[in-house]
């Protein structure tokens, strides 16, 4: 007789998310937590703002809270404390503008249970009517499959399993899953980083140079809800410049080209692919600020 060879079993998770306003937001992602077909162990809150938000729905998971505090936003800061607070062997990331679909919990375990990586899931756009204000009735899956959108700069995600991507830049810390192990084989994110831009590029570079492959995961899908976005994001000017600079010196080459590109465009800068260096020739007016304001975008 063969021996009985069962599957492993998946690793518990953590759900972390990170929240400074956008309170209905992070209500909708608890309600789509308490609606997984497989439970998490546990979310933690990090919440870079004084107060926890008050009338939190039950996500159907103990919840933890914790409060990191910073100016400009402490994003890697923020990330690095809800992962050290973290009791799961597998930590899941979700933004607070994402909702997820009932099998993002249990789609993230599997991929961890049959493989170590680095897992990226499926993110659908939600235009301006899908916003923080979603009651039960319009979290319904079937209608936020029909209103969502893929960002056109994402490659499309296997229908089962695994599949290998190659560019581990391709991580946007909207979705994404890894066991803690590998979080802490890198020392997590780099707090040098400050506000807006690069420290998901940089942290992605830094497990890829370990070895650990990214792989996008079926099944692990959500939902962005949606808010005005800048295009381009003028308001992030100073914090993206710098930290563009930071990743450069460790890694020989630039991230967020997408945008310094933009820059590049709008006369702020003079820059290209193969520069040593960003040379600023003037920031942004509050009136440009303001003018790249786009409600009804989709994508920045």
């Amino acid at each position: 007789m063969p021996p009985d060879i069962r599957p492993p079993e998946p690793p518990s998770a953590s759900v972390l998310t990170l929240v400074r306003g956008r309170a209905g937001c992070l209500r909708n992602l608890m309600r789509g937590l308490a609606r997984q077909t497989v439970p998490p162990r546990e979310l933690v809150i990090a919440w870079m703002q004084p107060e926890p938000a008050p009338g939190l729905p039950d996500p159907g998971c103990p919840v933890r809270h914790l409060h990191v505090p910073g100016e400009p936003m402490p994003l890697a800061a923020a990330r690095n404390r809800a992962a050290e607070a973290a009791a799961g062997d597998l930590l899941i990331f979700l933004d607070v503008d994402c909702i997820p679909a009932a099998g993002l919990v249990g789609a993230y375990a599997a991929a961890a249970s049959g493989a170590e990586g680095l897992f990226l899931g499926e993110v659908l756009y939600l235009p301006p009517k899908a916003g923080p204000d979603l009651d039960d009735a319009r979290l319904d899956e079937p209608a936020l499959d029909r209103l969502g959108r893929p960002h056109p700069a994402r490659p499309p995600v296997p229908e089962t399993g695994l599949r290998r991507e190659p560019d581990p830049g391709q991580l946007w810390g909207l979705s994404f899953a890894l066991h803690a192990q590998a979080w802490r084989s890198v020392g997590g994110m780099d707090e040098e980083f400050a506000g807006y831009g690069g420290e998901e590029t940089d942290f992605a570079a830094r497990l890829a140079a370990t070895g650990l492959p990214t792989y996008w995961a079926a099944g692990a899908r959500a939902y962005h809800q949606h808010h005005p976005v800048h295009v381009p994001p003028l308001q992030h000017f100073t914090p993206i410049l710098a930290n563009a600079a930071r990743f450069r010196a460790r890694h020989g080459r630039w991230c967020m080209t997408y945008w310094l590109d933009q820059f590049r465009a709008a006369g702020l800068i003079d820059w290209n692919d193969d520069a040593p260096a960003i040379r600023l020739i003037r920031p942004p007016t509050a009136p440009e600020i303001a003018a790249a304001l786009r409600p009804g975008a989709l994508f920045s």
